[in-house]
């Protein structure tokens, strides 16, 4: 049988609030204290009660995951469900369950004035931020504990988050089909008012310049990243007079998408025309197996998930530390999906 709270502080030793704490990550019980406690419930098999851990520390033991207008299509995207399934696993392990709330567009202070004057949130995680996020001075404003998984380019305000960089990941990705010798080169990303894809074509128009190529707006494209968007965008541009021969893609199911345009044009992957995509480490939607099959800027979102809920639990915690920035690098990992550009080769 499960043990509640008050039958394992008694088995331990402990007060109710103290184990609570502890649990909860609050800075006040000290890291040998939390230790021992910590390693007492994994031997006793004792998973924290949210209710009866909220009564002891005087808080819901909740944490929102923010779902606005805006970023409807992500509940269907396999990034999402990473992220939340890492996060909410961490949560747990502090005592906390999770819920997603909806916010408005246009109607955030509302919304989230209400969520405090409830008292069922102890925090809140905003998603899929844009260029200049409206969530995030009103969070500031109102004193809720948030941490952001993203960043907003065009903001000035301090505020916590945990980011890939993908700037970085996207010009890296781009030099390396320059390096094989490709000079028309597709860009196939995600909505570009949404911060994360503003920062991939900056990356990847860096790389152009930065080797004398004329960036051609007739080869960037953006939407959202299903399989059709990249379908429809990749036949377009390769029914062109100067076709691409290599793409860079902002995720892999829209590479899926790339991938079968230039195929029922006849052409090879890896021969006739290469593919770089991102975010292709999904647990329910794999890029090969043993040998990738599309090379990529490979970030693990499920660490992203635990490094934000740990973070944010830090915060609630401690209301008054620092913000903290975590940015992450992607790694470029070699698939079958690149070569030498055809007159290159």
């Amino acid at each position: 049988m499960t043990m509640t709270l008050k039958e394992f502080s008694k088995t331990i030793g402990m007060s109710q609030t103290t184990v609570s704490r502890a649990l909860g990550g609050y800075p006040e019980v000290n890291e040998a204290t939390r230790r021992k406690i910590r390693e007492a419930a994994e031997q006793y098999n004792y998973h924290p009660n949210s209710r009866a851990t909220g009564l002891a520390t005087g808080r819901s033991m909740m944490i929102g995951h923010i779902l606005a207008t805006r970023t409807r299509h992500e509940m269907v995207n396999p990034i999402f469900g990473d992220f939340v399934a890492s996060a909410s696993k961490t949560y747990a392990e502090h005592g906390y369950d999770m819920m997603f709330t909806r916010v408005e567009d246009g109607n955030e202070e509302a919304s989230y004035l209400k969520l405090k004057a409830r008292q069922v949130l102890d925090g809140l995680v905003v998603q899929g931020p844009t260029v200049k996020d409206a969530h995030i001075p009103i969070l500031k404003k109102i004193g809720i504990p948030f941490v952001v998984h993203g960043r907003s380019s065009e903001l000035t305000e301090s505020y916590s988050w945990v980011d890939v960089n993908n700037r970085a990941a996207f010009k890296r990705a781009t030099q390396f089909l320059i390096d094989l010798g490709h000079r028309r080169i597709g860009l196939i990303n995600g909505l570009e008012h949404m911060d994360y894809a503003f920062r991939r074509r900056e990356g990847y128009t860096e790389a152009l310049t930065g080797s004398g190529i004329e960036v051609d707006p007739a080869l960037m494209s953006c939407d959202e990243m299903t399989e059709a968007f990249g379908y429809q965008r990749a036949q377009q541009m390769l029914q062109t007079d100067a076709p691409p021969t290599a793409f860079v893609v902002s995720s892999l199911i829209s590479a899926f998408g790339v991938r079968r345009a230039a195929e029922q044009r006849g052409l090879v992957l890896g021969k006739d025309f290469s593919v770089v995509c991102h975010d292709d480490d999904l647990s329910y939607f794999e890029n090969g197996r043993d040998v990738p099959i599309f090379t990529s800027t490979r970030s693990s979102v499920r660490e992203a998930g635990r490094l934000l809920a740990e973070l944010l639990i830090e915060k609630i915690a401690n209301p008054r530390m620092k913000d903290r920035h975590i940015l992450l690098e992607a790694a470029l990992v070699v698939g079958t999906s690149t070569g030498p550009a055809p007159s290159a080769g």
